[in-house]
């Protein structure tokens, strides 16, 4: 029989950080938009998803939880240890801040996709296909 702790361990341990399945999702769909890219490039300050280098752009695909959004999935709190992860979450949309940043002073220009953002995936295609498009 396991504990709650153990279960709740097992599952924490099961999050991904790559390769998670929003973003499995935005990839295909921007494959299947005719676009090539790189993964998780290192050398480019909060190792972005998808990385267009010859157009100067990336794309961050977020879950909601985990980055703070302000829908409803990510306006959700935890009951238990609920300071560990406020104090969790602030720490990762700081992290993202950071990244942006570093990113943009680089010349690059910079596209967060949030979970959310899944369900409408003609909306998705547009707005992907204008970020990737435009001449800024």
């Amino acid at each position: 029989m396991t504990t709650p702790d153990e279960l709740r361990s097992r599952t924490m341990r099961a999050v991904r950080s790559k390769d998670t399945k929003p973003e499995m999702i935005v990839r295909k769909l921007i494959h299947g938009m005719g676009y090539r890219y790189r993964l998780h490039r290192k050398d480019l300050p909060g190792s972005p998803d998808l990385v267009f280098a010859a157009r100067r752009r990336v794309v961050f695909v977020h879950g909601c939880f985990w980055h703070g959004h302000d829908c409803k999935r990510g306006a959700r709190q935890p009951k238990a240890n609920a300071e560990y992860w406020r104090e969790k979450i602030e720490r990762n949309r700081a992290r993202d801040s950071r990244a942006t940043g570093g990113l943009t002073a680089n010349g690059w220009l910079v596209a967060t996709i949030w979970e959310c953002e899944l369900g409408n995936r003609e909306h998705l295609k547009d707005r992907l296909r204008s970020f990737l498009d435009d001449q800024a």
